[in-house]
């Protein structure tokens, strides 16, 4: 029998989930989009009202309504690119695991604003869960020890390994905080939500049965029997 992986998805569930994820990753910026277009059109008043602002408590349930709002069109179409392309990366291997995800890294993004961030500074944005979804698809392979989706993580962390650059202390203009945060969701969820079925250990070949009255050892039955042929 050939060797395979237990629980490995064949090509008709991958194609499958896939296709899942295709359309998650199409609704969830449809509705990042239209809650940009009625976020600008009242002035944007939803970012003030439920975007992150640290330290205070009424808004700590902000962690997750700030990913969905932007401060103006250019920051959304900045995030979209990216957001897809991580997201499905994300999700083409279970919806269910990228909604844990998204919430896991949505809560360590918006929980390091939340703590550290200056108490006069309203943060908003998906880049937090870009960041996030980066870390999950750059370590998933690892710990599921799937070789093509560690493939995928190599390519991914060798194209946009620049995107670190605004996750450090000192870049102007955005919420390296966020970054940093979603990055740590993403790569606590990589482990937390691997999979644990031994995906990359290959099942053992079943023992070849004997011939009756053999000793279950071929090598040996073989001499065995050369022997009373008085061949040796």
């Amino acid at each position: 029998m050939d060797r395979t992986e237990p629980g490995a998805a064949g090509p008709e569930e991958m194609i499958a989930e896939a296709r899942k994820a295709l359309f998650v990753m199409v609704g969830f910026l449809a509705i990042v989009w239209g809650i940009q277009v009625a976020n600008w059109a009242d002035g944007y008043a939803l970012s003030r009202d439920y975007g992150l602002l640290s330290g205070s408590p009424g808004r700590l349930p902000d962690v997750f309504t700030a990913p969905f709002l932007h401060w103006s069109w250019a920051h959304i179409e900045s995030n979209s690119g990216p957001l897809f392309v991580f997201g499905f990366l994300a999700a083409y291997r279970g919806v269910s695991r990228f909604l844990a995800l998204t919430l896991l890294v949505a809560a360590t993004s918006g929980l390091a604003v939340w703590f550290f961030e200056r108490g006069d500074l309203d943060t908003v944005g998906a880049s937090g869960l870009i960041f996030g979804y980066f870390g999950y698809v750059t370590l998933r392979g690892l710990f599921d020890r799937h070789l093509v989706d560690t493939l995928v993580g190599l390519v991914m962390a060798a194209s946009f390994a620049y995107l670190l650059t605004v996750a450090v202390p000192g870049t102007p203009g955005v919420s390296w905080l966020a970054h940093l945060g979603g990055l740590v969701g993403g790569v606590a969820g990589a482990w937390l939500l691997r999979d644990r079925r031994g995906g990359g250990v290959p099942r053992q070949r079943p023992a070849r049965p004997s011939a009756p009255g053999g000793s279950g050892n071929p090598r040996a039955d073989l001499h065995k029997e050369l022997g009373d042929l008085g061949l040796l």
